[in-house]
């Protein structure tokens, strides 16, 4: 074992089969303490011990097709306590706060029905009120080249989007679909925020490591791992949740497997995964996919402020 932690200390790609011997250490033991010294070893080193803020907004909360079974927007089984969808007055008002709270990207959040012409709209008057410096991302459904174009060309330097653990099984679309997307993302020239999500104990570490080296693949600079939150009639609540200390222990291999060049993420945000390689953390307003109540920032989702004092606690430099 030691070996591996050596072979990630010397920046050597560890392959599918070490990912899995690392997954496979036992929560808790002394292995397991190693795997998460070697992960925040590097992120202090590599990252010069820099904290990031992300902050997301919620742009609508609908009902929505793709039907995601661990989503509370889901169509079939929607559980957030109302519907509504933000004007661009009160969007505009929230990324400016946002912003000078001193966050460092912020993420636009829609369902896969949002109105594409709508939201890159919003998205162009967005750039033009908050700092040069702060990275605007997209969050949204599936698109083609051109609409990944059109992302960059009015003021988004990134897209989040994910090829979802069992996707089209817990969800209504197709793998090759989310891959063509992470596709067209690259070639438009935004930058790919990527993450090993939503975790349930019923993944299987094969199906967990595959996302890292996809991951890696696309040489993302922002990785993170997100586990599934329980939330009550959903689809997926039969299985239950992943402990904190599992999530930490996935984002510490994640972060030796994966490679990130700017930022490492565990979502929810959970303390101990800060002494785990994690430098980033999410502050989130509006609809949040694992919350019942519409606006996250009065229930789940944390402020900037609370997200300064977690990465200031752990002395991270922001």
């Amino acid at each position: 074992m030691r070996g591996l932690f050596k072979k990630a200390l010397n920046n050597e790609e560890l392959t599918k089969e070490d990912g899995l011997c690392l997954l496979n250490i036992k929560n808790g033991s002394n292995k397991f303490y190693e795997l998460l010294n070697t992960a925040n070893y590097l992120t202090r080193n590599e990252f010069n011990n820099k904290g990031y803020i992300f902050a997301q907004i919620g742009l609508n909360a609908e009902p929505c097709s793709v039907n995601c079974k661990f989503c509370s927007m889901g169509k079939d089984h929607y559980s957030l306590d109302n519907t509504w969808v933000k004007d661009t007055d009160t969007i505009i008002n929230e990324s400016i706060n946002l912003t000078k709270e001193g966050i460092d990207d912020l993420f636009l959040m829609t369902t896969a029905d949002y109105d594409i012409n709508r939201f890159i709209e919003i998205g162009k008057k967005v750039r033009n009120v908050i700092p040069s410096n702060t990275r605007l991302v997209a969050n949204i459904g599936d698109f083609d080249l051109d609409t990944a174009k059109e992302l960059k060309n009015v003021g988004f330097t990134g897209a989040y989007h994910i090829c979802r653990l069992n996707e089209g099984i817990d969800t209504e679309v197709k793998p090759e679909t989310r891959i063509k997307t992470l596709d067209n993302i690259v070639k438009a020239g935004l930058e790919l925020y990527y993450c090993v999500e939503p975790i349930g104990p019923e993944h299987s570490y094969e199906q967990i490591v595959k996302e890292m080296l996809r991951a890696r693949k696309y040489k993302v600079g922002v990785m993170a791992v997100m586990r599934r939150i329980l939330i009550y009639k959903n689809p997926l609540e039969k299985y239950g949740q992943i402990s904190a200390l599992e999530l930490t222990k996935i984002a510490a291999v994640t972060r030796l497997v994966s490679r990130p060049h700017r930022g490492m993420n565990a979502h929810e945000t959970i303390p101990c995964s800060l002494l785990g390689g994690v430098n980033q953390l999410y502050a989130e307003s509006g609809a949040n996919p694992r919350d019942t109540l519409s606006e996250t920032e009065k229930s789940r989702g944390l402020t900037p402020s609370k997200i300064k004092d977690l990465l200031l606690d752990a002395e991270y430099v922001l």
